[in-house]
This record gives structure tokens, C-alpha cells and sequence, in this order.
């Protein structure tokens, strides 16, 4: 159990520095979908670790929610922001993004350090895991331009602290969960309606663009 939850949580992570590495977006957003399996997959761990029936619901609408329905409203979103179906013109290169990557993964292994300390297990070991995805996919959403690119940080961010709260709390109660993920199901429909019109309206969705437009 110990080597399955690890291996989870590492493919989470890799997941979150595969969108660093890679620019398509189309590619992007399937890694975005093989994480949300992943974390569904460390849930359903934890729900067998624990014998709770309650988790083990948790983690089918994690899979159905974070593997399935939010990557596929994040393609709908891609569709609607245009043929340019890359990331072009981020702030930092691929090399200075994976020794970011690398550097907030020490950071988090640093900071996580007490948690882990205080019951240590499977579970709290991958804390530092979770926390590295977190300040990953901030900073995604720092270093994109564009609309969709900050998207995929924003839901990098939530699948991270998904994890940490699983890893630490021992347990997350299945309706603190459900109203968690509305939250973050409406802020992907708003995101992909703003991103859809921000298209129509401007021709494209770099914010770097957008905000040299003047009347």
C-alpha cells in the first residue's frame, strides 16, 4: 500500500511538470486528465487503507469530475479560444521553468516538514507532493500569457491542495468535497464562457495582448 500510494503521488507531480515541459495545449489538458486519475486513484488508496465507504464515493466523483467533466469543459474552452492551440510566449523557457519546478519541489519538501513530522505514515509522506503541485501550478498561472494556459495553473493548484487535504485530514467528508468541486466546476464554465468571448471580442487570448489595447 505504501509503494502504490507513492507511485500515485508521484505520477501527480510528474503530471504537473509534464505541463511545464510541454507547450500544446491539446496535450496539456490530457495530462491534466492522467493527473485527476492519479488523484482519484491515491483517494481510492486511501479509501481501502482507511475501509471507508465514504471515501471510496469520493473518489469515483473525483475521477468523474476531475478525469472526465472538467477536462473535457477545458477542451471546450480550447476550442473556443482560437487555432493557436500553443503556449507561445511564456514569460520563462522550458529549462528555467523545470529548475523552477525542481526549486519549488525542495520548497515544498522543506515547508511540509513539520506535517510530516507529526504523524508520520504513507499518507503524510506524500504531503510534500501535494504541496509542490500547489506552488507548481501558481506558477503556471504567473508565468502563462494566455487565457487557457492560466486555466490549467488554477486547476493545477486545486488538484494540489485536493491532495494535501486527502493526505492530512484523514478522511474529507463526502459533501465538504462535493460543494469544493461545484466551486471549482463553476469557475471553469465562467473561465471558458470569458475565454470564448474574449476571443470574439479581441481575436485572441494573450493578457499581455489584451492589456496594450487602448480606446
Amino acid at each position: 500500500m505504501v509503494q502504490l500510494i507513492g507511485l500515485t503521488a508521484g505520477v501527480i507531480l510528474l503530471c504537473a511538470v509534464l505541463v511545464l515541459w510541454r507547450r500544446e495545449l491539446a496535450v496539456i489538458t490530457r495530462v491534466l486528465m492522467v493527473q485527476g486519475l492519479a488523484l482519484a486513484g491515491l483517494v481510492g488508496l486511501l479509501a481501502v487503507e482507511q475501509s471507508s465507504l465514504e471515501l471510496a464515493v469520493v473518489a469515483i466523483g473525483v475521477l468523474v469530475l476531475r478525469a472526465g467533466l472538467l477536462p473535457y469543459l477545458l477542451r471546450r474552452s480550447l476550442a473556443a479560444a482560437g487555432p493557436t492551440q500553443r503556449e507561445t510566449r511564456p514569460l520563462l523557457n522550458v529549462a528555467a521553468s523545470l529548475l523552477a519546478a525542481a526549486a519549488l519541489t525542495l520548497l515544498a519538501l522543506a515547508v511540509s516538514q513539520p506535517l510530516t513530522a507529526l504523524a508520520p505514515g504513507p499518507a503524510t509522506a506524500a504531503i510534500p507532493v501535494g504541496v509542490a503541485v500547489v506552488l507548481i501550478g501558481f506558477f503556471v498561472m504567473v508565468t502563462r500569457r494566455r487565457a487557457v494556459s492560466q486555466l490549467i495553473g488554477f486547476l493545477l493548484m486545486d488538484n494540489g491542495v485536493t491532495a494535501v487535504g486527502f493526505l492530512t485530514a484523514a478522511g474529507v467528508s463526502p459533501v465538504v468535497e462535493l460543494g469544493v468541486s461545484l466551486d471549482v466546476l463553476l469557475a471553469v464554465l465562467v473561465l471558458g464562457i470569458l475565454t470564448g468571448r474574449m476571443r470574439e471580442a479581441f481575436g485572441g487570448t494573450d493578457l499581455d495582448e489584451l492589456q496594450e489595447l487602448r480606446d
